[in-house]
């Protein structure tokens, strides 16, 4: 016999709590809020943040991932859990480890853990594959230390599925763009006339649209198998500085020049080189079948043209 039915209404909620509620978390949120009956909280370590959550329909949580002992409300207080916060970026005694993403997972364990967990990663963890198709079966390959500590979360995630049965999905998830997202495009660096690689020392680049991704965070959370990797990325075959043509060519804008691999050390900071010394394909196979999401912008220049 099932007692579901005769609890009151507040215990059959579910209730759903984003951890790092940017862009793509507030996404999510306006598209959980429209579609299903959850209530949204979300953690935040800024007291000028609260209004602006509230305002969304979100119930705000002071919180800070940096501090293990802010996190101990959060047992048990989930049904489904959504963590998009990234790793930590300053100096610590093992630049590998992600220490926020394992002070959550312990949190979460230490009272009825939620249902679900799903992680946004990067695609980053895969390293340079030299352009080749890459499923989520390829072994992670992380060459940087923000890839190193991506790896470490997913461990964290999937060995909390393990220890509480909880359905872990991990995202990996490539470069996000949007018209309405801050920095969202390419025109900023196509007005500062920013080079790119000659055709010959380019590199294969992947996206992913952001409310293509906040639908793909949705799903996993309802759809996602358990201890699952999955790529999220569009149809979009391009290498970058095709990308950035195409995009130029939208914008009525010049494309941008090209330069040799051995000059760009001399001319692109060091953040973006990183960008340039790793090609993959990704395959998003697992995506469409599993998590049967049916892409609104299946390439960057429906994307693109979307917001003019």
């Amino acid at each position: 016999m099932s007692f579901s039915g005769a609890l009151p209404a507040r215990f059959r909620r579910e209730r759903v709590l984003i951890v790092g509620c940017g862009d793509v978390g507030q996404r999510t949120a306006q598209v959980l809020g429209a579609g299903r009956r959850v209530r949204l909280l979300a953690l935040t370590s800024s007291a000028e943040r609260i209004p602006a959550l509230r305002a969304q329909g979100i119930t705000p949580l002071r919180g800070d991932l940096d501090d293990a002992r802010s996190l101990r409300r959060l047992a048990g207080l989930a049904t489904r859990v959504l963590h998009l916060a990234p790793p930590p970026s300053g100096e610590q005694t093992d630049w590998r480890l992600d220490r926020r993403t394992r002070a959550l997972t312990q949190a979460l364990l230490q009272r009825t853990p939620p249902a679900a967990v799903v992680y946004g990663s990067t695609t980053g963890v895969y390293g340079d594959r030299q352009g080749q198709w890459t499923r989520e079966d390829t072994p992670a390959q992380p060459r940087t230390p923000r890839a190193w500590r991506r790896v470490d979360a997913e461990a964290a995630v999937h060995w909390l599925g393990r220890a509480a049965g909880v359905r872990t999905t991990v995202l990996r998830i490539p470069g996000i763009y949007a018209p309405d997202r801050e920095g969202g495009t390419p025109r900023g660096r196509l007005e500062r006339g920013t080079p790119v690689l000659r055709a010959e020392d380019d590199v294969y680049t992947n996206h992913i649209h952001a409310d293509d991704l906040a639908r793909a965070c949705l799903l996993a959370l309802w759809r996602g198998r358990p201890q699952r990797n999955v790529n999220v990325v569009d149809d979009t075959e391009l290498k970058m500085g095709d990308y950035f043509d195409l995009a130029a060519d939208l914008y009525g804008l010049p494309r941008p020049p090209r330069l040799a691999r051995d000059a760009a050390g001399d001319q692109l900071p060091l953040s973006l080189l990183s960008f340039m010394s790793e090609s993959r394909r990704l395959s998003n196979l697992r995506m469409k079948h599993e998590l049967r999401l049916r892409l609104r912008y299946p390439t960057v220049a429906q994307g693109l043209s979307a917001g003019d």
